[in-house]
């Protein structure tokens, strides 16, 4: 669970708080006796209960060359069987939403090519988008891709955006790598592994919901999802925790500030080159031109401008991630280091002028001397 979906489990703990004790005992968990079984009998039976997206895709049938390794998932091999909760009597089913930065730019075009006869899901949008959604089609082999299959229940979705971000849907924890590796060999500025931001998030779908969407704790029912749904969802969160890296790298020019000011406390001197100075200025020149251009975080979303049910989604998951306020405090944080920034070139400048200012001095005294030893000279010329 990321950092922003941790936040917002806290903050509905109060209200959550008041779910009675019969509101409980109506949730149930109702399993298939028959699981193991008739998955060791029929292996594409795992795949016929995975989480369905109602939505079906076009593609062909040319086949990607990646490696997955499913397991045959037979007792004994940690096989488990899928649980589906219901909730007052109806069925709820839950889609896992993984959504990474892990690069800072990924080539869409070279994506588009590899993979754009087979997995690349038409967009809806007249606009060229920032993002590719992909779509893939799960089989009971070592090869994902092939042709997406009409039953939508054994069809993944990733959501790859250029500017280094991709959302996942419907993939286990165990095939994430599998999926990012994908828009791996198409991305630049691979991050380290401790620098990669991650976060988690659920939807539900639910056919009886008589509104379109309801929001939670860390999740969202919605009455029915579909590929503009998912191309919603997959942006709010991956502009989302694009922002969540820029406010690790702001809040680390903001430490490191922290210390100079610190150091000027203690010893009423600081230390640093003009070639630092120049680099902390484009580091924070670039997120913020980053966040604005690439991410493009206040673009006009077509999909929700388009139909009210995608701009209900779109809203809820900004305001729920909190994107305005977080996108403030890193202003605040931006002009921070902008202030310290002015301060330090106009003490480096300020010690530039001393400099030229003692070399003039110098300058003055050498001619000076050379002024008063030639006029000795001629002085003892004279009276020889």
């Amino acid at each position: 669970m990321g950092r922003w979906a941790l936040h917002r489990l806290l903050r509905r703990f109060a209200s959550s708080s008041s779910y009675s004790a019969s509101n409980l005992s109506s949730f149930s968990l109702t399993s298939k006796p028959h699981a193991f079984s008739s998955f060791c009998s029929n292996p594409t039976s795992k795949f016929r209960r995975s989480r369905p997206l109602s939505y079906i895709p076009s593609s062909s049938a040319t086949a990607l060359a990646v490696e997955l390794d499913y397991g045959s998932g037979c007792p004994g091999e940690n096989f488990t069987e899928e649980i589906q909760p219901t909730v007052d009597g109806e069925a709820v089913v839950n889609i896992p939403v993984k959504a990474f930065f892990f690069a800072t730019s990924i080539n869409l075009g070279s994506m588009q090519a590899e993979y754009g006869r087979t997995n690349v899901v038409s967009p809806t949008s007249s606009r060229t988008p920032k993002y590719i959604a992909l779509g893939f089609h799960d089989v009971p082999s070592k090869a994902i891709g092939m042709e997406l299959h009409e039953n939508v229940s054994r069809n993944r979705y990733m959501v790859v955006f250029q500017y280094g971000s991709a959302v996942l849907l419907n993939v286990e924890d165990h095939e994430v790598d599998l999926f990012l590796n994908i828009a791996r060999r198409h991305a630049s500025g691979l991050l380290k592994e401790e620098d990669m931001r991650k976060d988690d998030y659920t939807v539900k779908e639910k056919p009886e919901l008589v509104e379109e969407m309801q929001g939670g704790a860390d999740y969202m029912v919605l009455k029915h999802l579909d590929i503009d749904g998912i191309r919603i969802i997959g942006s709010v969160l991956g502009e989302s925790i694009a922002l969540e890296y820029s406010e690790s790298q702001v809040d680390s020019k903001v430490k490191e500030f922290a210390d100079i000011n610190r150091e000027m406390e203690m010893t009423g001197n600081f230390n640093m080159h003009r070639k630092k100075l120049f680099q902390l200025v484009g580091a924070a020149n670039s997120i913020l031109a980053d966040i604005i251009l690439k991410v493009g975080l206040f673009d006009r979303s077509e999909i929700a401008w388009r139909e009210a049910k995608y701009a209900q989604i779109y809203e809820y998951l900004r305001e729920e991630y909190e994107v305005a306020q977080r996108f403030g405090n890193l202003q605040i944080k931006l002009k921070f280091v902008e202030h310290n920034i002015h301060f330090l070139q106009e003490v480096l400048q300020n010690r530039k002028s001393d400099l030229l200012e003692w070399c003039i001095i110098i300058l003055l005294s050498i001619e000076n001397v050379i002024s008063l030893y030639e006029i000795i000279r001629n002085s003892t010329a004279g009276s020889v």
